[in-house]
Parts: structure tokens; C-alpha cells; sequence
């Protein structure tokens, strides 16, 4: 059976800003809502037409697990869409776009919304195990008051008792992610200089997408319940400067080099794409804005390199393309931090590496300053966990119609020691 393949025919996201601030009251669901009804908006198509939702998140809702399905629901598309909702942790948004590609090339359906969103303002405080197994039986069964002395004494003594702040560690090596890029950045020889000329890099280059008008076409909207409304990103800082981010303190380590400026900020956001089978876009009249060709999945060790994924990601799919690398007009990476994004284009640029952790004779290549993450990145625009992927997918594939570029790859690291690289192509 001929492979039908997956094109993107719109996209759109709400802006982007920082937790605990505009979207503090819009949990991951309303935040999707938001996009997906904007992405309708933009693309004009009939609700009656999608056939499937498949959604990724980080920090999901424990009454609503499947935010996927809630999404078709609360934006009126049709009961009968199904739904579900994968998590890849910070590739959850692009596992969600390939799954949907994937479904579309084996013909399981011809229309689909794929995306992602996370509020980390709305993340669950979790109580201790010894307070939920001592409090459980009380709130799931018909407790007497013996009962409830029961479960005071079995909070006795009374330590241990008090929520504690979630963090986001490793579960295999107790490392939180910071700490991570900490041993990454002075494994690889990458200057705290660089990681905060890279994070102004990037600021400065969000900003001019803002300012040129080149996001107008990925933004919605966003009515906050207050009866305001956000209209653009909020973490993108136009007037940083290197001397502003050299006064920085080092957040993970006293002598460490990783600060708030040169690291993603925790962040509230969602981003959708709406993906056809290329003859159903035809029969509609619509123009794809770009492809998915490929696609590509990593496991590292998270105790040697945790976010160095990319690193074999995409070497890997560019293999399965049949690409180069220098084939490739756009790269886009997800700049978790400056130090990680630093330390995968040196990878990528080593013989070495190539020849220890690819098995090639040749390094795929440096990547031209002008090639890489044109429109800046996580660091200027932040980071919603579930979200990123989509996003990063939506920016390439308007940057690809309108540039009148070729091709474009992406990479992204993830918690757990995760890689993950697509290709997307114009269509035209």
C-alpha cells in the first residue's frame, strides 16, 4: 500500500508566558482549548472534518489525565473524535505530531490535531506516601470515627507530614536537570561567556521575529477570565545585554556557570497543528505550509550526559532522510539551556564523537550561525513542557513557506536521558 504522507496545513499557539503570572488561572486544559480553537480559526476548516486529537503533556492533571480527549470535547469538535495523550516528557509536542503523522501515513485517518500544552503554574503540590496512605482509606470509603483517630495515629510521629516543593530530578540519579547541564557544560569545555552570549543570541532574535511580524502568524489570542487578553509572548527580553546577564548568580552550583538567563523559564503555553494526508488537503483546495518526512527517537545514559540526545537523534534521522546534514537549510534546537544547545553542536562537529557515539568516520558537520534557530528559542521564548515540540514544528513550517527554504531539522532533548529529531519539508 502506497504511504499517504502527513503535511501541515496550519498552525497556531498562544503566546507564551512566564508561570505563575497572565495564565496563572488557565489550567493545561483551557491553555490547549485555546489553541486548538485558534488553530480552527486560522485554518478555516469544518470541525465536522478531524478525525482524531492526539496531545502531549508533562505535567498532566490527575482527574484528567487524558487531555487530549477533554481538548475535542471543550473546543466542540465532534463526539466521535478519539483522543489520547502521550507524554515524552520536553518532546511530548512532537511525539504527539509524529504519532498523528504516523496514524495519517498508515491511513487510520485522514484529518488530525496534533500539539501540546503545560501549566506549570497549575502543577499539583503531591503529599507525602505516608499522608495519602494514612488519609486514603478516609477519603475513599465510609470512615467512622475510629477511623480518623486511626489515621492520626498513623501520622504519628508528625514528621514528614508537609508537602514538599516539586523539583524536576531524575528518578535514576536524583540529578535535577540544571545539575545535569552543569556537568555538561564543564564536560565540553563551555564557558559561562558563551552560554550567556547564546541566551542573548537568542533573545535578540525572538525579539526581531516579534517585532517583523513573524509570529503574528503561530499567535492566538488568549481571554483571561479577568476580561483581559494576552496577545503576545512575555518572557522575550529585547533590552538584555551581556553585562545584564553577566551579573547573574549561578543557580545549580556556587562556582557553576547555568543562571535564570542563560536556562529556560517555567512556563505556561500550548501549541497545535493540524496535519492532513496530502490528497485530502488537495481535495480540499488547501496549500500545506510543509511535510514531515522523518522522524527519530533516542535513549542516552542519564547519568553520563543527560541532555545530549539530539547528538544521536539526529544523525539518526537524517540517516533514515538520506541527508546531510549541510542538506538541511534551518536547524532548530531546543535550547533548554544555552550550555546543552553549545554542547550538541560541538558534538555534531566532532570526529570523534562521531566515530565513539555514532559509529561514523565523519562528524555530520558545524552548523552555520545563520542556519541555527533562526527565530530564537526557549531561552527568549520559554518553555511549556508539552508544548515546545509543536511549537518548534509550527515556527519551521511557516519559516519554510515563507523563506522559501527546503528543508529544515529539529532537535530535542528530554528528561530521562531523550533525544528526539524530525524533518519537515515545503510542499511546492
Amino acid at each position: 500500500m502506497k504511504r499517504e504522507r502527513a503535511v501541515i496545513v496550519a498552525t497556531a499557539r498562544t503566546p507564551f508566558v512566564k508561570a505563575f503570572t497572565e495564565f496563572t488561572r488557565l489550567d493545561t486544559i483551557a491553555l490547549a482549548r485555546f489553541a486548538v480553537e485558534g488553530l480552527l480559526r486560522k485554518s478555516e476548516v469544518d470541525r465536522a472534518l478531524i478525525e482524531s486529537v492526539v496531545w502531549g503533556g508533562v505535567i498532566l492533571p490527575s482527574a484528567s489525565p487524558n487531555v487530549g480527549r477533554e481538548v475535542a470535547l471543550d473546543a466542540g469538535l465532534p463526539k466521535a473524535v478519539e483522543a489520547m495523550t502521550v507524554t515524552r516528557a520536553c518532546a511530548s509536542g512532537l511525539q504527539a505530531i509524529t504519532t498523528a503523522a504516523a496514524m495519517i501515513e498508515r491511513g487510520d485517518c485522514a484529518v488530525a490535531i496534533a500539539g501540546g500544552s503545560d501549566s506549570t503554574s497549575n502543577a499539583e503540590v503531591k503529599l507525602p506516601q505516608k499522608v495519602v496512605h494514612a488519609m486514603a482509606p478516609l477519603a475513599l470509603g465510609r470512615p467512622s470515627m475510629g477511623d480518623y483517630v486511626g489515621a492520626v495515629a498513623a501520622l504519628a510521629p508528625f514528621t514528614d507530614v508537609l508537602p514538599t516543593r516539586p523539583k524536576i530530578a531524575e528518578r535514576t540519579t536524583g540529578e535535577v536537570m540544571g545539575e545535569a547541564a552543569e556537568r555538561m557544560a564543564s564536560r565540553n569545555g563551555i564557558s559561562r561567556e558563551e552560554q550567556d552570549a547564546f541566551a542573548l543570541r537568542s533573545h535578540r532574535r525572538a525579539a526581531a521575529a516579534i517585532a517583523s511580524g513573524r509570529f503574528d502568524r503561530e499567535l492566538c489570542r488568549v481571554d483571561l477570565p479577568n476580561g483581559n487578553s494576552v496577545h503576545s509572548d512575555g518572557l522575550v527580553r529585547a533590552d538584555t545585554t551581556v553585562e545584564k546577564l553577566s551579573k547573574l548568580h549561578p543557580v545549580f552550583s556556587k562556582r557553576g556557570t547555568i543562571t535564570a538567563g542563560n536556562a529556560s523559564a517555567l512556563t505556561d503555553g500550548a501549541a497545535a497543528v493540524l496535519l492532513m494526508s496530502e490528497s485530502r488537503a488537495k481535495s480540499l483546495g488547501l496549500a500545506p505550509l510543509a511535510a514531515i518526512t522523518e522522524w527519530a527517537y533516542v535513549g542516552v545514559d542519564p547519568a553520563d550526559q543527560l541532555l545530549m540526545g539530539p547528538a544521536i537523534a539526529i544523525p539518526r534521522v537524517l540517516a533514515k532522510a538520506g541527508l546531510r546534514l549541510d542538506e538541511c537549510d534551518l536547524v532548530d534546537l531546543h535550547e533548554a539551556f544555552a550550555a546543552q544547545v553549545l554542547s550538541v553542536t560541538k558534538m555534531l562537529a566532532s570526529d570523534a564523537f562521531a566515530r565513539e557515539r555514532l559509529g561514523l568516520d565523519q562528524a555530520p558537520g558545524e552548523i552555520a550561525d545563520e542556519r541555527l534557530n533562526v527565530h530564537g528559542g526557549s531561552l527568549a521564548l520559554g518553555h511549556p513542557f508539552g508544548a515546545t515540540g509543536a511549537r518548534m514544528v509550527g515556527t519551521m513550517a511557516h519559516e519554510l513557506a515563507l523563506s522559501g527554504k527546503q528543508r529544515a531539522v529539529l532537535g530535542i532533548c528530554a528528561a530521562g536521558g531523550l533525544g528526539a529529531a524530525a524533518v519537515i519539508e515545503r510542499v511546492g
